[in-house]
């Protein structure tokens, strides 16, 4: 049965560790940990958060972000034969990892392949996430990923859509979990406005069109992860970041699990 995560990054620039503390104050059922601070990148300090607070680990989110290039070294398979370590130790089933940049040309080439390999190895699910083209405004975009940014053109097993990314694509989320079908493994929950910027809003306040595609994936019996992925860093207080952390979560088992 899904369960419904929180995001490491949706309590940014406040640390791992509060994230652990808002997930299991609000009644999250599990955690995804987003490698970027140094306890996000320790498995023993994830274990003993996971621990303390009983909440599950759900995923790993490789550090594969522009301001993570450097987070467990610069050589691309080693962050995800890392991720893949820790989701192990921690007992998550699922590594979200994006697809190269341009620029990576020698790890973009054998990607698809490689990311299979990875998967028949550790018995981990890597769920290719859904990017977008990079546009400076509403103008068409520049295709910054290679083999691209929609995972359902390439072969993947394992497969994320982000609603966020989605709406800066102008994609239709529905349409590619149709294209998807049963290799959707883990879903990103936010939402977008429809512009040049990665907003991840919370969900119902953007036009993605959020608790629609929940309504859909739960019909078509997607048993994947949800996990709330939103930006809270103009939050001026706790208690502001505490609300849309507990409305993410109200949406989504609101619009999944009543359809489910």
């Amino acid at each position: 049965m899904s369960r419904i995560g929180l995001s490491t990054s949706s309590v940014y620039p406040e640390s791992s560790a509060h994230a652990f503390g808002y997930a299991a104050s609000l009644g999250y059922d599990a955690v995804e940990v987003m490698v970027i601070d140094g306890l996000s990148q320790s498995i023993s300090a994830v274990k003993q958060l996971s621990e303390h607070h009983q909440m599950p680990v759900s995923a790993i989110h490789a550090p594969c972000l522009l301001f993570t290039q450097r987070v467990w070294g610069t050589e691309p398979w080693g962050k995800l034969e890392r991720s893949a370590e820790m989701a192990e130790a921690v007992g998550a089933e699922v590594v979200v990892v994006h697809p190269p940049f341009r620029w990576q040309k020698e790890y973009a080439r054998d990607f698809v392949n490689g990311i299979a390999a990875l998967e028949e190895s550790t018995g981990i699910a890597f769920a290719v996430e859904n990017m977008y083209p990079w546009r400076a405004s509403s103008k068409r975009g520049m295709e910054m990923y290679l083999p691209g940014w929609d995972p359902s053109a390439e072969p993947y097993a394992n497969t994320t859509i982000d609603l966020s990314h989605a709406s800066i694509a102008a994609d239709d989320p529905i349409a590619m979990a149709d294209r998807l079908g049963p290799r959707l493994r883990h879903i990103h929950l936010t939402d977008g406005s429809g512009s040049a910027k990665d907003e991840h809003l919370v969900p119902g306040r953007g036009s993605v069109g959020a608790g629609e595609f929940l309504r859909h994936v739960a019909r078509t019996g997607f048993r994947g992860e949800i996990v709330v992925e939103i930006n809270t860093r103009k939050a001026s207080s706790r208690e502001e970041r505490e609300k849309d952390l507990r409305e993410s979560l109200d949406f989504a088992r609101d619009h999944f699990f009543q359809s489910a």
